[in-house]
This record gives C-alpha cells, structure tokens and sequence, in this order.
C-alpha cells in the first residue's frame, strides 16, 4: 500500500483545510485536546479504530486517512483564484515576458528541453528523459476535459477578453483560440514531460524552484553552474505556446515537501487585465486549493491530487521517478506560418482554405526537427560515459495513437557531428586529418578578462575543437556548432573565406565545461559565456551582464575566440587530402567510362548574384564591419547588386543603417552604393562599415543582416 506524508502534518493541513481546530476534532472524537496534540506533534498515532471517526470527522474514508497520498476534499475545493485588480488602477493587457519568444512549439522545445538538461539528477549518473506528447481532444473527451478545468467557471473571463479583443494583442490571440475550440470542436494539448529531474521544489510562496516556476517572472533558479538558462524568460515560452493561456503542472519532488513526492498540482492562467461582473482582475489565475492561510482563504495553492483527478486531467505520470509533467493548453504554432510559406505545396490548409496552426502531425515533425538540431550533442555518450538527455515525441488524438513515439536519433539527424564529438569522448581523435571519417582535434584559447573592467587577463580557457567530414544529413556544410556545459548548441556558424576546392566539412567546438573536467579554467568560461548569451541562449557577443560584471569590452574575447577558431578550422581541412586522391581512385576511374559532361546553356537574361558568406564583427567606433562573399551564376550579364545592412529585431520592420563604407575586394566595383561584377567572373568579395550615426540603439546590444538587393535597393 503506498503511504505518503507523516501523520502529524497531514492531520494538521486537514484541519486547515476543513476549518476546525483541534479542540473541536477532539470534541468530536470524546478524547481530550491533548490526545490530538499529540498527534500533530508526532508523539504519538491514532489506533486503528480511532481512524475510521477521525475520517468520518474529515467527510473523507478511511483509506485516505491511512496511506495519506492526498487531501480530503472536506471544506475548501479545488477552484480558481484570479489576481485582483490593482487599487491604484494599473492594468496589464498580458506577460511581457511572454513577448520575447514567438509562439513557436521549435522555440518552445529549445526553452524546455534546456530547463529539463539543467534540472537533471546528476548523481545517479543517468540521462534526462524528456517526452513531448502532442494530443488532440475531440467529442466527449474534450467536454470531459473542460469539466476537469472547471471551464464555466473560466468562460466569463475569456469572454470579457473576447470582448476587448480588437483593442490589444493577447487578446485577439485568446479570442482566436476559443472560436477554433468552438467552431473546429477540437483542443490541442502538448505536454512536456521528464524524468530524472528534481521537480518543482520548495515552498508555494518562498524562494525556490516552485514559486520561481509558478509564482514569479525573470527569476532563474538553476541546479549547477553549465546551466543553459539565466534570464528566468524560458518558462513564459510555455504560456506563449497556448492560444488560451493556460498551463497545467503535475511535480514528482526530489525532495519531500509536505512530507510528500508525488502528484504536486498546480495551473496557471495569463490573461490580460479584464472586468467580469463589475469586478477588475489584475491578468493572471491559479488552479489549486484555496489556501486557508490567506485573506479569507482565497488564494490557491498547489495540492496533493489523488490518480484519479491526475488522469482526468491528463497529468498522468510514468512511474514515481523525480520531475515535472507541463500540459500545454490549446497549443498552437504561430511561427510555422513562415516556414509553410517557403513549402509551397506542402503547407497543411484547411477547408476554408486557411492556414492550420493546429495541425498536429506538422507540429510533431517540427518538434523532432529543432530537438535534433539544438540537442544532438546531448543525447551522445561515449567512453563510459551516457549521455546527458534522452528525448521523444509522440502525437495522439483521444488517447489512439496518430503518429507513434519517436525516438530523436542524433546519428541519423546529425551524423557528421555525432561522429566528431563520439570520437572525442571515446578517445579516437586525431591531429591531423588523413582519410575519411576520421576527427580531428585542436585546442583553442579563450584568454578570459579580469571582472570589474580591471585590465589583464584571469587566466587562458582551452576550448576543444573537432573538425571531421561533412554528409549530406547534415544540412548546411562548412559550420562550427558552438557548446558549452549542458551541450545545447549556442552557435551555429560558417567559416567564411575558406580556400577553393575545400572539401564540406563539420565542425564542433566543446567551450566551458563542455571540454571537459581537465580543461583550464571550464568553471570560469562557462560563467563568462553564459553571461554573454542574450534569453534566446543563441550566439555569443556583447550583453549588458557581460557589460557590468567585466567590461564594455569584454566581448572582443569572444570575437578572438572566434577568429583562433576559423584560423584552426582552416590549418586543419587545408591539410585535407582532396577526395579525387583517396586509395581506389584512380581503379574505379579505369573501370569505368564516363559520358563528357553537357555544358550548361548560359542564362537568356541577366544573372542575380547571391551573398554567399559573411563575416561580421563590432569596431572600437560602434561601427559593424563586414566581410562578404558573393557567388555569382554563369551568364553574360550580371545585375548589380546593393547591399543593405538592417537590425534584426523580434517583431516590426528592420531598422536600416547607413554605410559609412563600402570597397571592392575582388570580383566587383562599387560605384555610388552599388556592386558591379566583372563579367564572366563567379566569385567576388566586398567589405564595409555601416555609419554610428544611422544605428537606433547600442551596436553592441543588436544583432546585424545583410542582403543583396537588386536596382537601388529598395
């Protein structure tokens, strides 16, 4: 029989709960108030008999009073509580938070699985498991589902949102939401479940992981030092996912709260501000247990739920194995939109001939898709050692299976880098590469600056480089992937300039505690790096916490970090030898008769010369200075191009900046702004700077793109 928390607690929370002191537990028992005392302070413990009136006395059975895995259900149930509104009239229309990620389920499988890999158990020496389950609720079990959520209770709020919808973003969002509820008969629920992770820790209100999660925004409570997130942003991307902003949450604890581990529930609402029956409330709800410590017992709590009530509300979780179960209500996927658009034909339309953001086996392909393109390097074991994360997704439809469990593989989805960084974990590097499918293995400097501004350096990081060659899986070739200590890919970069006749190659590079446990000074490096992320946890440059705690210049040791590994990538496939020479080369060409080669018919019209590579840094003015390559079509006539820098930004129009700079490298002439290509020539470089005085904000805090425009550029 399972048993949960100590008798004396249990009792007392109980007693809270049902409102009744121990006076009048005792009263109704004929024993006297220190009999029940006693009980509360672990002296002592009821005979058997005496349970069965204690549980009559609670409204509950006796079962619950024995194994005590979860509250009665006398005096205050399960509910909602939305937050006020402000007394001094504030209002506010969402969770900015939410703003600074797209609702993407590719951005929100980057943000949780990051969380997942930072809360993992690392003692036991064992991966993460992560599971996302894409459901779609139809017919009878969607009305079931809304009964679990109380959704009447919830309706009056959505349709005062509803009724502002014009008025502000979130909620025209909301309103979209409910009426493909409505009209399409259907919710979307996506789930993110791990195992092996410490759970949703610590007290409902006080610090810890819980109120971090559930009760606060931009506070980041992470387990060890190479963890991924640091801004406390990650989380907002789950509401962000919902078109009804609403997330449920079922806890298995690594450490007891309560004297209890499993079935921790709690929900949480985002609504923008709203009037529901002449009453103001402030945004956001919670779903628990009304909380009898608070002012007339009305904000809720988290609660200990019993099985039943965690699989109405499709919490169930595998086993009693640590972690924490989010349930994504109404899950939507904004951001494919774009990509359907470069699809063509394959976009998912509906009837009416408009986008679904709701298609479930889509989304499932695009999970699978960003967690083996962000995580590869985390999923890889070797020389001993398991790997960091396990990682799945499944898609459902009313519990049947639609589109069964997936494993993410991250040897069939990244072969050439899976290869390098096995290799380097198995040992099986070498210097220099001399046949195929071996891995080779440099040491590059990360000179980390002093904190505080103070000049000189604290000490020289030796990141580890692998280089191997690229396959067609890969994707785009000739690119470092850039880790550090939970193994999420941070950057993804070409290596620009590189010598004609280069043979693709793939290239890893392990910084901070990544590079291992010997590696000079990983501590320091994984704390210098991770403070030179922005929240989207993407590149590596110049951010206002680099600013304060070491120097506005600080991030130039990341530019040479840069720089020492493009110059080391191209030591190491220069010394390459070209395929055409590999052993059997020159047999198979005598066995074999080859038909000459057609030559391609030139382009009618003039050819459109495309940006190829770019490389782009900040100067000591403020200025971007860029290097780029262009590749240029075979034809007799080349249009002429016009460069354009912009700042790339979440949402809006792209600022454009001005060039205070613009020269001809080879392959090209520049005259009032515009490149103009030698005939007959297939390459040509440019560089530039842009003019300070056209940028809108700090150089150092944006992030910079480049295209090639045709006329005058407009």
């Amino acid at each position: 029989m399972e048993t949960g928390e100590e008798f004396g607690p249990w009792l007392a929370r109980q007693l809270k709960l049902a409102g009744k002191t121990q006076a009048e537990l005792a009263d109704e028992l004929k024993l006297t108030r220190a009999a029940v005392s006693a009980w509360i302070t672990g002296r002592s413990t009821p005979r058997p008999t005496v349970m069965t009136d204690i549980a009559r006395a609670l409204g509950t059975d006796v079962g619950t009073v024995h194994t005590r895995t979860t509250d009665t259900q006398a005096g205050l149930p399960i509910t909602w509580y939305h937050r006020p509104g402000y007394p001094d009239g504030g209002r506010e229309l969402g969770n900015a938070a939410a703003f600074a990620f797209d609702a993407d389920v590719q951005v929100l499988a980057r943000e949780t699985c990051q969380n997942s890999l930072d809360e993992r158990l690392r003692d036991n020496g064992r991966p993460v498991r992560v599971r996302y389950t894409l459901h779609e609720l139809t017919g009878e079990t969607l009305e079931a589902f809304r009964e679990a959520i109380l959704w009447n209770d919830l309706f009056p709020h959505y349709s005062a949102v509803s009724e502002g919808a014009g008025k502000q973003k979130v909620g025209r969002v909301v309103d979209a939401g409910v009426r493909d509820m409505y009209e399409k008969g259907r919710l979307v629920l996506l789930r993110i479940d791990d195992y092996n992770a410490s759970g949703l820790i610590g007290d409902d209100y006080e610090d810890g992981k819980f109120a971090a999660v559930v009760r606060r925004q931009l506070e980041s409570l992470k387990s060890s030092s190479g963890a991924g997130g640091s801004y406390g942003l990650g989380k907002a991307t789950l509401w962000a996912t919902s078109a009804l902003g609403l997330v449920l949450i079922n806890s298995t604890l690594s450490v007891p709260h309560e004297g209890r581990t499993e079935r921790r529930l709690i929900g949480r609402l985002e609504l923008p501000w709203r009037e529901v029956d002449g009453q103001q409330y402030a945004g956001p709800a919670w779903f628990g247990r009304p909380d009898p410590d608070s002012p007339g017992a009305q904000v809720a709590r988290s609660w200990w739920a019993d099985e039943e009530t965690a699989a109405r509300l499709h919490l169930t979780r595998e086993g009693d194995e640590p972690g924490t179960s989010f349930l994504v209500v109404g899950a939507h996927d904004v951001a494919s939109l774009e990509e359907n658009g470069a699809d063509g034909d394959d976009e998912p339309v509906e009837e009416d001939g408009q986008e679904d953001t709701r298609d479930i086996t889509r989304m499932h392909s695009r999970l699978v898709q960003a967690l083996g393109r962000d995580f590869w390097a985390a999923m890889i074991g070797g020389g001993g050692r398991a790997p960091l994360l396990e990682v799945s997704v499944r898609t459902l439809r009313n519990g049947e299976v639609v589109v069964p469990e997936e494993q993410v593989d991250p040897s069939d989805m990244q072969p050439s880098r899976t290869r390098a960084l096995r290799a380097y974990l198995e040992g099986t590097t070498v210097e220099r590469l001399t046949e195929a499918g071996q891995v080779a293995v440099r040491t590059v400097p990360l000179r980390l600056p002093l904190s505080g501004g103070a000049r000189g350096t604290q000490g020289t990081h030796q990141a580890v480089l692998l280089v191997t060659e690229a396959e067609d899986k890969d994707g785009s070739k000739n690119r470092v992937h850039s880790l550090r200590g939970n193994r999420m890919t941070v950057r993804s970069a070409t290596v620009p300039s590189l010598p004609v006749g280069t043979n693709p190659f793939q290239a890893v590079l392990l910084a901070g505690e990544a590079a291992g446990e010997s590696a000079p000074f990983a501590v320091e490096a994984e704390e210098f790096l991770r403070a030179a992320e922005p929240p989207e946890h993407d590149r590596w440059g110049q951010t206002e916490e680099l600013t304060l705690r070491w120097s506005p210049s600080a991030y130039r040791r990341i530019n040479l970090l840069t720089t020492e590994v493009n110059k080391a990538v191209k030591e190491l496939v220069a010394a390459r030898p070209k395929r055409g020479d590999r052993a059997g080369g020159e047999v198979l060409r005598k066995a074999l008769t080859v038909k000459a080669k057609v030559k391609a018919k030139k382009p009618a019209g003039p050819v459109v010369p495309v940006l190829d590579a770019l490389d782009a840094s900040v100067g000591e003015g403020g200025e971007w200075q860029i290097v780029a390559e262009v590749s240029i079509p075979r034809g007799d006539e080349i249009t002429p191009m016009v460069p354009v820098a912009q700042l790339d930004v979440r949402s809006g129009g792209r600022p454009r900046l001005d060039w205070a700079e613009l020269v001809a490298v080879e392959g090209c002439e520049v005259e009032d702004g515009v490149l103009r290509f030698t005939p007959g020539t297939r390459r040509a470089k440019f560089r530039g700077s842009t003019d300070v005085g056209s940028h809108p904000v700090r150089t150092t805090l944006t992030r910079l793109v480049v295209e090639l425009r045709a006329g005058k550029g407009e």
